[in-house]
């Protein structure tokens, strides 16, 4: 089982090439993300019908080792997220989910 985290963004026009390299599965997120405990990996998703909104799905082990890298990692997320705010117009946590086996 894993512990899904999934996030929506409407992108700028002239930002969208920043925004996949930092929210990508190789991105300084993802990378952010590795230094925690059980983080399984990132997908960014564009959605075909409207090219400015993207869904990220962040994937670990389980919700403890989330809330634990949040916790130890507070800072340098919060830096980057304010780093990236002016690449949106929105960006909203959709929910978290628990994969089913």
């Amino acid at each position: 089982m894993a512990f899904v985290v999934v996030w929506e963004f409407r992108v700028r026009p002239a930002k969208v090439g920043e925004f996949v390299q930092l929210y990508n599965t190789d991105g300084e997120w993802a990378k952010l993300f590795a230094r925690g405990e059980g983080f399984l990996g990132t997908h960014l998703m564009r959605d075909e019908s409207s090219p400015l909104r993207f869904v990220t799905i962040d994937r670990w082990r389980d919700a403890t080792c989330y809330e634990a890298f949040q916790w130890r990692h507070q800072k340098d997320y919060e830096a980057l997220d304010a780093r990236c705010a002016p690449l949106m117009e929105h960006q909203a946590r959709t929910g978290t989910f628990q994969t089913i086996k």
